[in-house]
């Protein structure tokens, strides 16, 4: 069965946040969350890299690890991954089927997310995992996935202005949302946040009485290796960082401070399996660097401000002259693009707009090119080329210079062009 067929009409229900749907829906199941073990990753940005590490180590050290994230780049199978392996398409379509065989009539209709996530439970039920590693899908407190009662630990990455539409109009709203997923007693760890947003996820972690871990970002000590100082007793262990930017310094340290706890509980994590563990870590997508052409490429989301300067400062290490950039940018509609386009455009750069290829989910839609060209310029009058393409690859051809080319403003334009040249 093809999992497009299965699963692609659901789109039509859209995002309901709720989780009385997703608890009926697993009731049926059996309910298979309650047989797992989970590790649940909230945040805007470096959740799902947080969540690729902490199942590689996982992985390493000899644990059947699960691991559920959203979105996909270019496959549904890679949405549940086993020790680092994506589901087959078979077995996919075969969940999805038991799945959507203990949906009534007269239920309301599940989401299409909803289904997937259920999918992943009775996955890791029925493979029997040790632990799986849950990214959350948006926000937090009503998220399908938020239906552990006691999680191993919560982790929260980091909190900016992003799906407002659905969260809240503020980081304090936002950063509300999030802090739904910690439980009585669960210990949490906290990345870096906004005043606002670190007052709101403690004074709930407090109500709750959840011990509350911030570590500190890791340290370079050389190119691709970083040392991080562990919370009980100060001890540095030092080791590879495959993903790179900035940013990964504390992602890693954040993944690494989870691993703390739960050798605290008694799993049995060795500081060889956290070394190699970490120098396995893959994540496509983010800062990726691949070829095309003969051209070098950098790939990556950054589909929100805060992404978009993160992926900005990293452009910026690589050249102390600071070249301009060929910037070929695809957003959706519901983003603030004058932010991410202010955080992205220097004079000299280049821009080449493109659509969105993939079909999006009800109510979202490519953004006007004409309006985010306007928009760039307003922005930035000394951009030195301003240009609309009707797809990524003719924009591709047209950007070929010696400067560096970056794809970014929406994964599902990264997945697109990862899908198109099968690069991996």
């Amino acid at each position: 069965m093809n999992i497009d067929s299965v699963i692609q009409p659901l789109q039509r229900f859209g995002v309901r946040m709720g989780l009385d749907r997703i608890v009926n829906l697993l009731a049926t199941l059996g309910n298979p969350h309650h047989q797992i073990p989970i590790i649940h990753v909230a945040g805007t940005n470096g959740k799902g890299s947080v969540c690729a590490y902490l199942s590689s180590v996982l992985t390493e050290a000899g644990y059947r690890t699960g691991r559920y994230t959203s979105p996909h780049l270019v496959d549904w199978t890679e949405r549940i991954c086993l020790n680092e392996q994506p589901i087959s398409s078979e077995e996919l379509s075969k969940l999805f089927q038991q799945v959507q065989a203990v949906i009534r009539p007269d239920d309301e209709s599940a989401t299409q997310f909803e289904v997937i996530t259920a999918a992943a439970w009775l996955y890791f039920a029925q493979q029997q995992v040790d632990v799986a590693v849950v990214e959350v899908g948006l926000g937090g407190r009503l998220d399908a996935t938020n239906v552990c009662l006691e999680p191993l630990v919560t982790i929260i990455t980091s909190i900016s202005r992003e799906h407002w539409q659905q969260l809240g109009s503020t980081i304090a709203d936002i950063a509300r949302e999030k802090a739904g997923i910690l439980k009585f007693r669960c210990p949490v760890v906290i990345g870096t946040l906004p005043p606002d947003a670190e007052k709101v996820v403690r004074s709930r972690a407090l109500e709750l009485e959840c011990p509350i871990f911030t570590p500190q970002p890791a340290r370079e000590i050389a190119t691709g290796w970083a040392e991080y100082q562990t919370i009980q007793n100060s001890k540095l262990i030092k080791y590879p960082l495959p993903l790179a930017g900035q940013i990964q310094l504390t992602n890693s340290a954040l993944a690494l401070a989870a691993l703390e706890i739960l050798q605290q509980q008694g799993w049995q994590i060795s500081e060889e399996a956290i070394i190699n563990g970490m120098a396995k870590t893959q994540w496509p997508g983010r800062m990726q660097w691949t070829t095309w052409k003969n051209h070098k490429l950098l790939l990556d989301g950054a589909h929100n401000t805060a992404a978009a300067q993160v992926l900005r400062d990293y452009v910026d290490s690589l050249d102390a002259n600071h070249k301009p950039i060929n910037w070929v940018m695809g957003m959706f509609s519901d983003k603030d693009h004058a932010d991410i386009l202010a955080a992205l455009l220097r004079a000299g750069d280049r821009l080449f707009l493109v659509p969105i290829p993939v079909e999006p989910s009800p109510g979202r839609t490519s953004a006007d090119l004409h309006e985010l060209a306007n928009l760039a310029y307003n922005i930035c009058p000394e951009l030195s080329d301003r240009q609309i393409h009707p797809d990524l690859f003719t924009a591709l051809e047209a950007a070929t210079t010696d400067d560096l080319i970056v794809v970014c403003g929406s994964l599902y334009l990264v997945g697109d062009f990862l899908a198109t040249t099968n690069i991996t």
